[in-house]
């Protein structure tokens, strides 16, 4: 029964425990076990907070009883990418240096959002060191391992958030995104993620990265969980002064709308280039199920790559500058030598990618007023091999941990929403994502089409057959 409980879906679990088929406590339980019996192999937690689920799930199961509403993510278990604030934990952002702050006094706006509605957190997942990276390998706490083949990599920086739901530990994560780190961990785990419009979710008590790339988003097993993670996630938060003024806009009531009267475009030029034929093979088989043969060209996508490569080195290297200074020798050498490049970056070439950067959101929006919906590879390969540092693309031998963004950095760059969508190919073990790319405030476009390519069977996200490790 409670392998059962622990493979439930987020609205399953909800509804499971709203009905009183589970009781909460059987769900975190559930959860709990199964994170102990096969986490030491994947390396997703950090930090389990059992004693607080467990004293959440008791008092959901008395709200229940007193005939009080849980909300509509009654029980559900999740866990966050260890940037975000839980109270009692020092918020690591997967650091050495972090670990030694005090703990934090208080959840950050999404996980109290979160536990509002009803869901249980569980836990802070591992991740790449202060998110500078693609791969989901820490130099301090060890790789986050991709469940569907632990040799090979679940991807960055939040590759923790992406193991845990891949392997059935929790049926929801909370990830961040700058330059791809919800997409690319979604795609080589074979798994459903949302990075919303810029300014859409609050950031407040989250460690930040790159203030002017930072998203926040949830991974799932679905796009309906998605949704409904994301809709309880939404709301004005005054602290975060990058949040729009929007009013909540909910995605779940609108999903069965499927695609009927959407406009949908294939991205051609850059993004049919320079990846491994898996990458295009998943755009085409998801386009074929669309009925999708329109291409568009998205102007100037690798200029855009490279604005925001060269502003993400020069943001990320002034926040660190103090900690670059003092404790050089506790960051992962290959993320502190990349800060390092980018504190000597001139600002004359900061103020020209900032230029390019309102160029290019003004060109790719124009795009929008003839179409609803761009596809495009989320990933130029399915998941590396864990400690493998060059791939071929394009007949080149490349780096990995730079390239795993390659497709997923022109999006982000302008803060577009952008569902990613898991692609199975026959025979294969490793799935390759979709990204399902919509204009500014139109999750809802990308969440329903991602949710008709589910219903129609070609993107899916299987919970991982995972072995306990041996001791």
């Amino acid at each position: 029964m409670s392998a059962d409980l622990a493979a439930l879906s987020v609205a399953m679990t909800a509804r499971s425990v709203e009905s009183g088929e589970a009781s909460a406590r059987a769900v975190v339980d559930a959860a709990l076990a199964r994170i102990a019996r096969i986490d030491p192999g994947l390396g997703a937690f950090t930090d389990v907070t059992e004693a607080r689920a467990r004293a959440a799930a008791d008092r959901l199961d008395a709200k229940r009883a007193r005939g009080e509403p849980l909300g509509p993510l009654a029980g559900v278990p999740f866990a966050v990418k260890n940037l975000f604030d839980v109270a009692g934990l020092a918020t690591r952002a997967g650091s050495k240096i972090n670990r030694d702050h005090s703990p934090a006094s208080a959840d950050a706006t999404l996980v109290a959002r979160l536990e509002a509605a009803g869901a249980v957190l569980v836990g802070s997942l591992n991740m790449g060191e202060y998110a500078y990276d693609f791969t989901g390998q820490n130099g301090h706490d060890g790789p986050s391992r991709n469940p569907h083949d632990p040799a090979h990599m679940s991807g960055g920086s939040s590759g923790g958030s992406a193991t845990a739901v891949a392997a059935g530990m929790v049926p929801l994560s909370l990830g961040s995104d700058t330059n791809g780190s919800i997409r690319v961990p979604a795609s080589l785990c074979g798994l459903f993620g949302l990075k919303p419009t810029f300014g859409r979710l609050s950031r407040t008590g989250a460690f930040p990265f790159v203030s002017s790339l930072d998203h926040l988003g949830p991974l799932a097993r679905s796009a309906a969980d998605l949704a409904l993670a994301y809709d309880a996630m939404q709301g004005p938060d005054p602290r975060d002064p990058a949040q729009a003024a929007r009013p909540l806009e909910p995605t779940a009531p609108v999903l069965s709308r499927g695609t009927q009267g959407l406009r949908i475009a294939i991205a051609g030029g850059y993004f049919a280039a320079g990846g491994q034929p898996e990458a295009y093979d998943a755009v085409a088989r998801v386009a074929k199920a669309l009925g999708v043969t329109a291409a568009i060209e998205i102007p100037e996508a690798a200029r855009a790559r490279a604005a925001a490569y060269l502003i993400t080195a020069v943001e990320g290297a002034s926040l660190h500058l103090d900690r670059l200074r003092t404790r050089a020798a506790d960051f992962d050498p290959e993320v502190r030598d990349r800060l390092i490049a980018g504190a000597m970056i001139p600002g004359a070439w900061v103020v020209k990618a900032q230029k390019f950067r309102r160029w290019y959101r003004e060109a790719v929006l124009r795009l929008f007023e003839t179409i609803d919906i761009i596809l495009a590879p989320a990933t130029p390969c399915p998941a590396p091999r864990i400690g493998q540092r060059t791939m071929v693309l394009d007949g080149e031998e490349m780096l990995i941990r730079p390239h795993l963004g390659l497709y997923a950095q022109p999006i982000s760059f302008i803060g577009l929403p952008v569902c990613a969508a898991p692609v199975w190919t026959p025979g294969e073990r490793l799935p390759i994502g979709v990204q399902i790319i919509a204009a500014p405030w139109r999750e809802d476009l990308a969440l329903r089409v991602a949710h008709a390519l589910e219903e129609q069977g070609v993107v899916h996200a299987p919970i991982a057959a995972v072995e306990p490790r041996e001791e």
